[in-house]
């Protein structure tokens, strides 16, 4: 019997040549070492396919940030007053308002995606919500004295709370999670 000779051969990392493997990329076929692995629903990859391949989903265009952006804030800006109306039920509909804010953002970008598209719509979801209890907070802590600004400082907790469940909802929403 006969061995194959790449068998008997030691490979190495294409990265870390001083490092021997058997170990190689399921698409390009480089030997790999552990570090350079990266785990896909496929099977083991080099890092350079796995980013070829992620370039591929990133189809954004240059106005999809700011109209993702735009579109992101007003909604929660228009949420977050809402929020402040609705107290308790606040847990209730701000995942929802999440919801509606993603799929309009995903309406305005025509389904284009990217990471940083995710991210910036979340932070533009994050600022249009505190903008109102931040306001709240300045009138609070200026105008107000005592009891009333203690009352005012606890009509501010459900819209915090707004703040954090319909950004969240946003950011993995557009991430591609499904809730």
């Amino acid at each position: 019997m006969t061995e194959d000779s790449s068998q008997s051969q030691p490979m190495y990392c294409y990265a870390h040549p001083q490092r021997e493997t058997l170990l190689r990329c399921n698409r390009c076929e480089r030997p790999m070492c552990q570090s350079c692995a990266v785990l896909t629903p496929t099977g083991y990859r080099c890092k350079e396919c796995v980013r070829g391949q992620q370039k591929i989903f990133d189809t954004t265009r240059w106005w999809d940030y700011p109209l993702g952006v735009i579109t992101a804030g007003g909604l929660s800006y228009v949420g977050s007053l809402i929020a402040g109306i609705l107290g308790f039920f606040t847990i209730l509909v701000a995942p929802v308002a999440g919801m509606i804010i993603a799929e309009a953002v995903r309406f305005v970008v025509r389904k284009r995606r990217s990471q940083a598209l995710t991210l910036a719509a979340a932070a533009a979801t994050l600022i249009g919500a505190i903008i109102s209890p931040l306001f709240r907070l300045v009138l609070s802590l200026m105008f107000l004295s005592g009891d009333q600004g203690l009352s005012m400082l606890l009509g501010m907790l459900w819209p915090a709370v707004y703040a954090v469940l319909v950004t969240s909802t946003v950011f993995y929403r557009l991430k591609g999670i499904r809730l």
